[in-house]
């Protein structure tokens, strides 16, 4: 009988015990230049070189975790004619795209699986379709090895993404689908597009919420996520806790880089975080909120200084190390563009990173980290058991150009608890 994993994640930094990844595939090529802008990506992306890099990230975690993949689990998911049924109805619905109905029925769970991801290919056989610029009618979701936004685990909850762009709207689907019907998890999953009161106000993405601690969300607020998107999940978490702290960071809007929270912050270890000292420290224009409910109740909503100095006040006093390094704003601009602050934690003071980001795996480094690369683990030249602090390195000379890093590439299920 397969293992149960019930969602339990109550901080970015405990013990890794259940995480989500999708490897990515076909649907990562399949785009041209001109169509590359829709599919949220500034440039496409060599496979054959970023699946080598991502099998690093995969290696690294199948040595310290429970791995699940999203084609697997969809295909395992699809076995159930009715969730079969339910999650085609859907998806032809909200991309138009009824005409496809019958062949997707048609097809046996791992092809619909494959073609659900990769793109379903539009059929030439009407005049309309003959004349049609588009070469799939599904297209393929280049963005879903980014499985961070289309579903994030709060506490005993998986909020179900609400995308801000409509071309990611069927990973959500298909999450929510393997969250809802899957043997292997029991979770509460909670759907802003259902539930919310004016839902096309609502929009939440992944990338931009944090668990700091078990008390404390952060959340930011810009281009993927809207102020009414926070306001709902303070809404489903209001009875959670008996306090809840939220505190909010609001995010420029450009450049691209900046699309999440977890592009400028992220956490490492019970003291420590990683954060791209322009965006979080220094541009006083992008308000830190600090919203603290009690009772179910909103008792005091107010401007902070940064989210450092919110968190200490909270009892978190963590020190920031810089993306990039302190010692010049023009490298600490490259690496963040390159995802030099998205840092995944699979423990307390053990995260995976881009090693092509020097100066802010040296900047780790000196703060008591060793520096390990993936290679070595995979190996098995490396036992990470004999290290108590470490940050795995991985190679990224393609994967960081769609636009994301180790934490955008992961979707814990469940984390150990932190004894803080």
């Amino acid at each position: 009988m397969q293992e149960k994993y019930p969602t339990q994640v109550y901080s970015e930094i405990g013990d890794l015990e259940g995480v989500i990844i999708h490897s990515p595939g076909p649907e990562v090529e399949n785009m041209t230049p001109q169509n590359a802008e829709r599919a949220l990506y500034s440039d496409i992306l060599n496979l054959s070189v970023a699946s080598k890099e991502f099998n690093q990230l995969k290696g690294v975690l199948e040595k310290v975790t429970t791995t699940f993949e999203v084609k697997d689990l969809l295909s395992e998911v699809l076995k159930n004619e009715k969730v079969k049924e339910n999650l085609i109805d859907s998806v032809c619905r909200f991309e138009n795209a009824e005409c496809i109905r019958p062949y997707l029925l048609s097809l046996e769970e791992k092809e619909l699986s494959r073609q659900l991801i990769e793109g379903v290919l539009m059929q030439k056989q009407t005049l309309s379709n003959f004349l049609s610029k588009e070469r799939y009618s599904l297209r393929p979701l280049h963005n879903f090895f980014y499985t961070r936004d289309a579903s994030v685990s709060v506490y005993d909850n998986v909020f179900i993404g609400k995308m801000k762009s409509p071309v990611r709207l069927r990973e959500s689907l298909i999450m929510e689908s393997i969250f809802d019907f899957h043997p292997a998890f029991s979770a509460k999953t909670i759907n802003a597009a259902q539930l919310a009161e004016v839902p096309s106000l609502v929009s939440i993405e992944g990338g931009d919420i944090l668990i700091a601690r078990q008390d404390i969300l952060l959340v930011g607020i810009g281009p993927r996520t809207s102020p009414q998107g926070v306001d709902f999940i303070l809404e489903q978490l209001k009875d959670k806790n008996e306090y809840q702290h939220i505190i909010v960071q609001e995010l420029p809007d450009i450049p691209e880089s900046f699309i999440h929270l977890d592009m400028v912050f992220t956490m490492l270890d019970m003291d420590k975080c990683m954060i791209y000292e322009p965006v979080i420290m220094k541009m006083n224009k992008f308000q830190t909120v600090h919203i603290h409910t009690a009772g179910g109740k909103v008792q005091s909503i107010k401007e902070e200084e940064n989210i450092p100095a919110a968190l200490r006040k909270l009892g978190m006093d963590l020190k920031p190390i810089l993306c990039g390094g302190g010692n010049d704003p023009w490298f600490q601009e490259r690496e963040q563009w390159h995802s030099g602050a998205n840092f995944f934690s699979v423990g307390p003071g053990k995260v995976i990173g881009y090693a092509r980001n020097s100066n802010t795996i040296e900047e780790l480094q000196s703060n008591g980290m060793e520096v390990i690369k993936a290679t070595d683990i995979i190996k098995g030249k490396v036992d990470l058991a004999n290290y108590d602090k470490y940050v795995v390195t991985i190679e990224g000379s393609e994967l960081p150009r769609g636009g994301g890093g180790a934490r955008c590439m992961t979707m814990p299920v469940r984390r150990a608890h932190v004894h803080w």
